[in-house]
């Protein structure tokens, strides 16, 4: 196997310093050591199978932000990385990006799928909350905007932000009369193993709105293969490791009649986004 070190990273890494978002100066930094399992360049994204990390997380595989996006045109699935992780707030990167140059794994990016803007979304089976049997039939008549998370994601810009991102749009439905009875929120887990219906009212509960927490907002989870089939359908890439989930981030927007409006990748769409989006959708009813 050929290694390659690319040192002149080293200085290009120390360059893009002097750009990107504005911190809020209290970050904390961590050294990170690992294997990439997966690249996104449209997101700016790899997914790094990582060492401990002291004082921060156990080793597992996770998906990073890269703030040296030049490390995208080079990195590949099999490569070894040594970077910075940043957290600061709700938001974390990784910096600072030395690469190691193997051969790649060719078996270590599943192939992924999407339905198209219009398409009928496909039917499901899933239990919620309190365990009640629910499908996408259930929510006809109504916009629903669904996403997926699991309840013990440790990064701050991942689940945690979905889940954020969902409580605002959450409120602000219920300060309008005209969208409250006509839109409806889902959080699909895709811990199956971990994420059964009393842990996922549990986890609801604390984010939603008291004792009306799952009138618009409900979670739900079922069978690892029916889970499996739904992220697919929607080209969710997810796969278990140890006690955590490798996976990507997707949100869907479906109307009234059970058609897709619009996927959102990534955690760089906003609250204020989405509810624009559902005000055009009822002007179009």
């Amino acid at each position: 196997m050929r290694i390659k070190l690319l040192a002149a990273f080293i200085i290009l890494a120390a360059l893009s310093l002097a750009c990107g978002k504005k911190s809020s100066g209290q970050e904390q930094r961590f050294d990170l050591k690992g294997k990439v399992f997966e690249v996104d360049k449209g997101m700016g994204m790899v997914t790094i199978s990582h060492e401990t990390i002291p004082n921060f997380m156990e080793a597992m595989t996770m998906p990073f932000k890269l703030k040296d996006t030049w490390a995208l045109d080079i990195i590949k699935p099999g490569d070894r990385v040594t970077a910075t992780l940043v957290v600061d707030g709700e938001r974390s990167w990784l910096e600072g990006v030395v690469v190691i140059q193997e051969s790649p794994d060719p078996t270590s990016a599943p192939n992924a799928s999407e339905p198209k803007e219009g398409d009928a979304v496909t039917d499901f089976a899933l239990v919620n909350q309190d365990a009640k049997k629910i499908s996408l039939k259930n929510y006809r008549g109504q916009a629903l905007l669904l996403t997926f998370i699991y309840t013990r994601c440790p990064l701050p810009d991942y689940c945690p932000l979905m889940t954020s991102n969902f409580a605002q749009i959450d409120r602000a439905i219920r300060q309008d009369a005209a969208s409250y009875p006509r839109t409806h929120l889902l959080s699909i887990s895709v811990d199956t193993d971990y994420d059964k219906p009393k842990v996922l009212r549990e986890y609801g509960a604390a984010h939603g709105d008291g004792a009306k927490a799952f009138e618009l907002w409900e979670f739900a989870v079922g069978t690892a293969e029916e889970v499996k089939k739904i992220a697919t359908y929607f080209g969710l890439q997810y796969q278990k490791d140890g006690d955590q989930i490798i996976h990507s981030l997707c949100t869907a927007l479906i109307n009234q009649e059970g058609k897709l409006v619009r996927l959102y990748r990534g955690n760089e769409w906003k609250p204020a986004e989405v509810l624009s989006d559902l005000k055009n959708l009822k002007r179009v009813e």
